[in-house]
């Protein structure tokens, strides 16, 4: 970039965040990447193994929305946009699997006492 642009973008509030905030996520998402290959790895099981795969996941999704896709740095509104609904059918379908349990539950203590 000349000195012009870069004065013009100062002039127009237009922000550049710097490459080693860049640089440093994408080495986080590395170091994730290869801690979630490692429960692979020592053949972890059960419940163990797939808290780790998601919460691995989860964080490196959470890292990639924030700063490669800018979320980070959106007003809250777009934020609500974004996760509210997605928040909004999680919640329903964890109270569908909660009703389907408690009705199943019903069902074999029904069935299965007569």
């Amino acid at each position: 970039m000349n000195q012009s642009n870069v004065q013009a973008q100062a002039q127009a509030g237009v922000k550049q965040h710097p490459i080693s905030l860049y640089l440093k996520v994408w080495v986080l998402l590395f170091v994730l990447s290869t801690l979630s290959y490692m429960v692979d790895y020592f053949q972890l099981q059960g419940m163990l193994r797939w808290s780790l795969i998601l919460i691995f996941m989860f964080l490196k999704a959470g890292f990639i929305l924030a700063v490669f896709m800018h979320v980070a740095w959106e007003r809250i509104a777009l934020k609500l946009v974004l996760f509210l609904p997605p928040l909004a059918i999680l919640v329903l379908i964890v109270l569908m699997a909660i009703e389907g349990d408690y009705t199943f539950i019903n069902r074999l203590l029904s069935f299965t006492s007569s």
